[in-house]
């Protein structure tokens, strides 16, 4: 699929804030703890505080994510963008950028256990939830640059 990459700006928020709440609202286990509002808010703070890569497709933002430094804070795509492979390419840009990515995902997520499993994360933790706002259990992982 062909897609086009650019660096989120303020502007972005709304749109991005919409990804990740679709996805919330559509994911059965996810509690549902922010409003609108509130995501809106904390898309504009990512923008403002990391790299945020959006992805485009036919000119309209089909996902992002988001890193600070290795660590990658978020990765959504919308419903219709999905199994397209604009998740490896936006995983690929940042690859091409770190030796090292690191991230965290709720173990509930089967999916995207199995997405970053694909793309070489290794699993090195898992925590109970305790130190997550939902309170979920969830998985560390890790993926680094292998020598030539």
């Amino acid at each position: 699929m062909s897609a086009a990459f650019t660096h989120a700006t303020p502007k972005d928020a709304g749109v991005l804030a919409a990804i990740l709440r679709g996805w919330i609202q559509e994911t059965p286990w996810m509690p549902k703890l922010h409003s609108p509002a509130e995501d809106l808010g904390f898309l504009g703070h990512l923008i403002a505080t990391q790299e945020v890569c959006v992805v485009h497709v036919k000119g309209a933002a089909a996902g992002f994510m988001a890193r600070l430094g290795p660590e990658i804070s978020c990765l959504y795509l919308a419903p219709q963008a999905r199994g397209q492979g604009l998740g490896a390419q936006l995983l690929d840009r940042a690859k091409a950028q770190s030796p090292r990515l690191c991230l965290w995902t709720f173990q509930a997520n089967i999916g995207a256990r199995r997405f970053y499993a694909r793309h070489g994360f290794v699993e090195t933790e898992r925590t109970d939830g305790a130190r997550n706002d939902e309170r979920l259990p969830d998985a560390r992982l890790i993926w680094e640059r292998t020598a030539p």
